[in-house]
């Protein structure tokens, strides 16, 4: 079957066992291009399982992950994880690299020419809101944790992947800081098209930053839809999640 050009990444028929213990279980389901869909669920649900089987830190046990039409067993790894720019809580940013050459790391493996390179640099920083100026010779411990995720959101765009991968990224944030990257991802995800896979167990962040949701309970994908359609769904699980947004705005 020839591939469908609007899929970026296809899930078909996984499950992944740890110990004959189902991490996830027969997940069927497509990503489109230049989507955000955010994985929904509690801690244990299965979201960052099913993150890593797209850049493949897992492989399935059963069934087969496809990235551009191919089965990510067949990429290369370093080729495929290249493709995929990834954001961790931590963002992981090396302590001894200024922020310039922390954004600039995966261009300069490239091969990419040094002008060149910091000139990426440059214009991402100002893409996330840091002024190059002020910030690109300042070391990771030099800035807040808000600075230090932008950072880590620059590092991930820097080569021009076509696919985002963040993992509760903001989860550690003050609210303040945290809505205000969520927003600023948002614009930032809608102007770049980009398509992103985003992990978290917070509801409203999911419906600030969604095209669609995926809730995902016990490691099944138990509801796919748009904010509308998971707003009618009827399953127990997303009706709590629904209950927890409801609690939050009514004590406003």
């Amino acid at each position: 079957m020839p591939p469908n050009n609007s899929v970026a990444i296809e899930f078909r028929d996984v499950t992944l066992s740890r110990n004959h213990r189902p991490l996830v279980s027969r997940l069927n389901f497509a990503i489109h291009r230049g989507e955000a869909l955010v994985l929904l669920g509690r801690s244990g649900s299965g979201k960052t399982t099913t993150m890593k089987l797209i850049n493949r830190l897992l492989i399935p046990t059963q069934g087969e992950v496809l990235f551009d039409g191919v089965p990510t067993t067949q990429w290369d790894e370093i080729k495929l994880r290249r493709k995929i720019g990834y954001v961790i809580q931590e963002t992981g940013l090396f302590p001894h690299f200024t922020v310039e050459r922390n954004v600039g790391l995966v261009p300069s493996l490239e091969g990419w020419q040094p002008k060149q390179i910091k000139t990426r640099v440059y214009e991402l920083l100002h893409l996330v809101g840091l002024d190059p100026a002020q910030f690109a010779r300042r070391y990771p411990h030099e800035l807040s944790g808000g600075q230090r995720q932008r950072v880590g959101v620059a590092r991930a765009l820097a080569a021009d992947p076509p696919v985002l991968l963040m993992d509760e990224p903001f989860g550690a944030l003050d609210p303040i800081t945290r809505l205000e990257l969520q927003q600023e991802f948002h614009r930032l995800q809608q102007e770049l098209g980009k398509t992103v896979v985003f992990v978290t167990h917070d509801i409203q962040e999911a419906f600030v930053l969604a095209s669609r949701i995926g809730l995902m309970y016990g490691g099944e994908l138990i509801v796919l839809g748009t904010k509308d359609e998971f707003m009618r769904s009827q399953h127990p699980e997303s009706l709590a999640f629904l209950q927890c947004l409801r609690s939050l705005q009514d004590n406003l």
